[in-house]
């Protein structure tokens, strides 16, 4: 890592692309991404605390909650929230969607844990057809989008909130300590764990792609809001509630 390398952290790098993204990324290097996919997350996406503070508070034993998660990719995060609500004795139901089919392939070969369904789609899609959830999340997407594409799904996630529900879409914040923190944190991996696989080139760039607090929440729209966690994370929240 350069000084000037780190300086460019300054500014967002949206024409940066992730390898895994572009259409002809090799198909056994992928599928290798997807399966290590639950390893990083574990680490750097705050699941656990994702379930303690948005998820559990929902849940009950006597009613099923429904959420959806959006751009799921290798599907873990659901798979995730699904055992630690079963564990807890509450009830809970989680639509996982992905406009990519390789993703959507990949994740339905896994095993399934009940109340798991996988849908090839856009949230667009779920909005237009008028379903409901009580809770809207996704993970590591936001930096993917642009202007255009994080206003529809912010506008989609309220759509598809029902009654009392809350969309949280949570997201890598940029900035200097955490680009050199995941690239002197990954390095020990590069060949062994993460060898084969985009997970270390693609999240240096998605790094470079994400957002600032200040950055996000200059952008969103009345009703929604930017929040800190850990680590290097934000978490973009709109309660339809609190819009009622």
């Amino acid at each position: 890592m350069t000084r000037a390398g780190l300086a460019a952290l300054a500014v967002r790098d949206d024409g940066a692309r992730e390898l895994m993204d572009d259409a002809g990324a090799d198909p056994a290097m992928l599928d290798k991404t997807y399966a290590r996919f639950r390893l990083v997350n574990a680490v750097v996406s705050g699941e656990r605390a994702v379930y303690r503070r948005w998820v559990r508070p929902r849940l009950t034993s006597s009613r099923t909650t429904r959420m959806l998660d959006v751009g799921t990719g290798s599907a873990d995060l659901p798979r995730r929230l699904l055992r630690w609500a079963e564990a807890d004795g509450l009830r809970l139901e989680v639509t996982a969607i992905d406009p990519d089919a390789r993703a959507i392939a990949w994740a339905s070969a896994q095993p399934s844990p009940p109340g798991l369904i996988l849908r090839r789609a856009m949230s667009s899609d779920l909005a237009d057809a008028g379903e409901r959830f009580d809770l809207v999340v996704s993970n590591h997407v936001l930096h993917h989008l642009g202007g255009h594409e994080l206003g529809a799904l912010l506008a989609d996630s309220e759509r598809l909130l029902g009654p009392g529900g809350i969309a949280v879409h949570g997201d890598i914040e940029r900035s200097r300590l955490g680009y050199a923190g995941f690239a002197l944190g990954t390095l020990p991996f590069a060949g062994n764990l993460l060898s084969g696989t985009y997970i270390r080139p693609d999240g240096l760039t998605s790094i470079r792609r994400s957002h600032t607090a200040a950055e996000l929440a200059a952008t969103l729209p009345p009703g929604w809001r930017v929040r800190r966690a850990f680590p290097s994370r934000l978490e973009v929240i709109w309660s339809a509630d609190a819009a009622g």
